[in-house]
């Protein structure tokens, strides 16, 4: 009897500290550089990950199809409205499925004021975690670390003291 509670103890424990170390892990204390990824915008233009170092960035992966990546874009607007002339900047990254016309007239017909890329080849989703689900929304600091990575629209009140405390900082 006293082995089976020993056993069962070790194994909660040992959950415990799997738990603690993943929450560690997850909430930024080993905070992860931001993948190096070349993005092509809607102008043709690039954009690489080192050119996102010196402001907080939000790197949103995302598609006209998504219901929800719809109904959170005018927040996002706001958010970057909010706070770019503080160093704050927004990328928003298309699936490969989305077809280039279509972000294309989304982008124009919302007047979306931040840049816009398009992931043909799916390798800025793959390279930023295989992102397959969509909004998937990463906020990157200034010295190009992920700090946060929310999948689904994320709290924009949390978001924004995020995004405060990332722009308060050296």
């Amino acid at each position: 009897m006293q082995i089976k509670q020993w056993k069962r103890g070790a194994v909660v424990a040992a959950l415990a500290v799997l738990a603690l170390v993943g929450a560690w892990v997850y909430l930024g204390s080993g905070r992860a550089p931001a993948p190096e990824s070349t993005f092509v915008l809607l102008d043709g233009s690039r954009q690489t990950t080192a050119d996102l170092r010196g402001k907080v960035t939000l790197v949103n992966f995302w598609a006209t199809s998504c219901t929800t990546c719809v109904a959170e874009m005018p927040q996002i607007v706001a958010t970057y409205d909010k706070y770019h002339a503080r160093g704050f900047d927004t990328l928003a990254v298309a699936m490969s499925y989305d077809p280039p016309s279509y972000v294309l007239n989304f982008a124009q017909s919302r007047k979306l004021p931040f840049k816009v890329a398009l992931d043909n080849t799916g390798a800025a989703a793959r390279a930023w975690g295989d992102v397959k689900l969509t909004p998937t929304t990463f906020i990157v600091n200034k010295r190009g670390e992920i700090v946060k990575r929310y999948v689904g629209a994320p709290d924009f009140a949390e978001l924004h003291r995020l995004i405060e405390k990332l722009l308060a900082e050296g």
